[in-house]
């Protein structure tokens, strides 16, 4: 892999991972369009991680919140939502176990990645027009494990990690921005154990120029799109998402079949 393809995908792994059009599709895609191996399941986990590390730097403020509230004052209304998100981690860590040969085989189908980028789509859009005010729901267990839920459906390429968390936190009656800090805060565990655990795969040998680069411009990307995210999101709708989700889909069912 060369130092301009690392690049590419880490900037396209910074733009997914965060905006509701599924990091992992692009990642897929990126290859099968330029006719190249597919790079692997160990260099998207490290792309994962370098995003996760931009979150945490972004947030960091309300992690250390939720942290000290969740240790300190473990039943009072604000210490509960650092094992509230805990416990919404769960149904993505049962799923990934379940079904880790297929997420590294059939999800990665081209016309399976179409499929899900459309119908994810119209729910997104769906979810969108029903979006709640400033008066969110409180963060409650049941909230948090619904739209935990939801987030294991993002094993599959194409539904999109963002897009379907938001997309549940938006029918719960979360505003446009709470929603998307909660796909943020719930991005943390799942991104982390899974780059924990491919990381335990890897030696010193595995490091290379590529890799770094790939890694540098995923978390620089990925600082740039959470705050240009949080920004847009305040005065705009997902309209936008779901078109290109729409678009892309068909693209690649008319590439794929033609």
């Amino acid at each position: 892999m060369s130092i301009f393809d690392a690049v590419l995908l880490g900037l396209l792994q910074a733009l997914g991972e965060f905006l509701p059009i599924s990091s992992s599709a692009h990642l897929v895609l990126l290859p099968f369009f330029r006719g190249q191996a597919y790079q692997g399941v160990s260099f998207d986990v490290l792309l994962h991680l370098a995003t996760l590390l931009a979150v945490l730097l972004y947030f960091y403020k309300d992690w250390l919140q939720l942290i000290k509230n969740g240790l300190t004052r473990p039943f009072s209304e604000q210490g509960k939502t650092l094992w509230f998100l805990a416990l919404a981690t769960l149904p993505a860590a049962i799923a990934g176990v379940l079904f880790e040969k297929q997420v590294e085989t059939v999800f990665r189908s081209p016309v399976a990645i179409a499929c899900c980028l459309m119908i994810f789509a119209v729910f997104l859009w769906w979810a969108d027009r029903k979006a709640g005010t400033e008066n969110n729901p409180p963060l409650s267990a049941k909230n948090l494990f619904i739209i935990g839920c939801a987030q294991a459906l993002a094993l599959m390429p194409g539904v999109s990690r963002s897009g379907i968390t938001i997309t549940a936190a938006l029918l719960l009656g979360f505003s446009r921005g709470q929603s998307a800090r909660i796909s943020f805060l719930l991005s943390a565990p799942v991104i982390g154990g899974a780059a924990l655990l491919e990381l335990s795969h890897l030696s010193l040998s595995d490091i290379s120029a590529p890799l770094v680069w790939g890694f540098i411009s995923a978390f620089l990307g990925a600082l740039l799109v959470i705050s240009g995210l949080m920004k847009y999101i305040q005065k705009h709708n997902f309209n936008v998402f779901v078109i290109y989700r729409l678009l892309l889909g068909a693209f690649i069912l008319i590439w794929f079949f033609r």
